[in-house]
């Protein structure tokens, strides 16, 4: 079989950027990758973009390839999964302390599940049609784990979300495919019991002492618990 191509897909306002350290061990390990930019996390005009746009954009991305397992961090676990009924090449799916809608649900829905309030939800800010981040809380939110340098760079980068991502509905039901879950037991942003709802939907799960981002607080133990096919 084909070696396949890992395609990273970041969360919410975060951006290809946020891959950088895990694709140095990526190319450690000569593993095939490629990033996106979802446009949900780069919509500066009516903030429009949702769920179907960030879907389409990784449509796109994944389309060239024979052999691919999608990669989804936090709220782009609702976008792999929704993508994957779309596509024909795709061998698995991999959720990065992800959240997991089902058919009708949206990612919103599901992080209200948990019933409890995280750091991440005290960061949040809303500007029109989209959120943004106090810098001063996001830093604890995400990246508790990382060192200064990373977490200082990574806050300078966040962006806005759009509403409208997270309140999308899937339309579309899971592919046939192995799914894996990546659990992050010192998360502050979506709550480690949630993950463990969310990942008894997949075949495997992978727990990691982490925050939020283990791709850059952690990421050799990140890229061996991604790169399992």
């Amino acid at each position: 079989m084909t070696e396949p191509t890992y395609v990273l897909v970041h969360g919410a306002w975060h951006g290809a950027w946020s891959w950088r350290l895990l694709t140095e061990e990526f190319d450690r390990r000569s593993v095939a990758w490629r990033t996106l930019e979802l446009p949900s996390s780069h919509d500066d005009g009516e903030g429009t973009s949702d769920l179907e746009s960030d879907v389409r954009a990784v449509i796109s991305a994944v389309d060239v390839y024979e052999s691919t397992v999608l990669v989804g961090h936090s709220y782009a676990g609702a976008v792999i999964a929704e993508a994957s009924g779309q596509l024909d090449k795709l061998i698995g799916l991999v959720f990065i302390a992800a959240l997991i809608p089902t058919v009708s649900q949206s990612a919103t829905d599901v992080s209200r599940l948990g019933g409890v309030r995280t750091e991440l939800d005290a960061a949040m800010t809303v500007d029109g049609p989209r959120l943004r981040l106090d810098p001063s809380l996001a830093r604890s939110a995400l990246y508790g784990d990382c060192d200064d340098l990373v977490a200082t760079d990574a806050v300078s980068r966040l962006g806005s979300q759009t509403i409208a991502s997270f309140r999308s509905k899937r339309e579309y039901p899971d592919a046939a495919v192995r799914r894996h879950y990546i659990r992050c037991t010192n998360d502050r942003a979506i709550d480690p019991a949630l993950q463990a709802l969310m990942a008894s939907s997949c075949d495997t799960t992978t727990e990691i002492a982490s925050d939020h981002s283990p791709f850059l607080s952690h990421p050799a133990i990140c890229a061996d618990a991604i790169a399992i096919w």
